[in-house]
């Protein structure tokens, strides 16, 4: 477990953060009476969840591998990250959404069909818990990797540095 201590806490970090994000989004209004400015305003939590991973590479750089790293090293740090994200974020989605703001998918469906985005019964498949827990078990995993891929290039110590 040691080894993967800085991950872990990363990992922590992050799922803290998008507790507060979603605790923000609520208390901001975007889960009721700003809700038609939601699906914006909620990208922009890839702000915070790029600078976590930029963090959590640097630490394990700086702390873990002795101020050198490598692409291949970076990329499996941020792919552990990943991995353990995934395992957490159904919980920070449940907690969400049954905790945070049990409203919101009242609200979505409620939105969504009255614009006529979506019928009743597709507002009704898409906006729960196991849809976004779904939707989550799939997009942590892609954004993570993709995320990582990207970061692990700035963070490497040396440009050719692949492995």
């Amino acid at each position: 477990m040691t080894n993967f201590k800085t991950e872990i806490k990363w990992a922590l970090i992050f799922a803290v953060m998008m507790l507060g994000w979603m605790f923000m989004e609520k208390s901001l209004g975007f889960h009721d009476k700003h809700i038609d400015k939601h699906v914006i305003i909620t990208n922009f939590v890839a702000i915070p969840a790029i600078l976590i991973y930029v963090l959590a590479l640097l630490e394990k750089k700086r702390k873990d591998l002795g101020g050198h790293m490598t692409y291949m090293q970076g990329f499996r740090t941020g792919l552990i990250i990943t991995v353990i994200l995934t395992a957490l974020m159904p919980l920070v989605q449940y907690i969400s959404t049954t905790y945070i703001t049990p409203d919101y998918f009242t609200n979505a469906r409620n939105y969504a069909v009255n614009q006529g985005m979506m019928t009743v019964d597709e507002a009704d498949a898409y906006f729960n818990n196991k849809s976004y827990i779904m939707q989550t078990l799939i997009g942590t995993p892609v954004m993570g990797l993709l995320t990582t891929a990207i970061v692990a290039i700035f963070i490497r110590s040396k440009k050719n540095n692949l492995l």
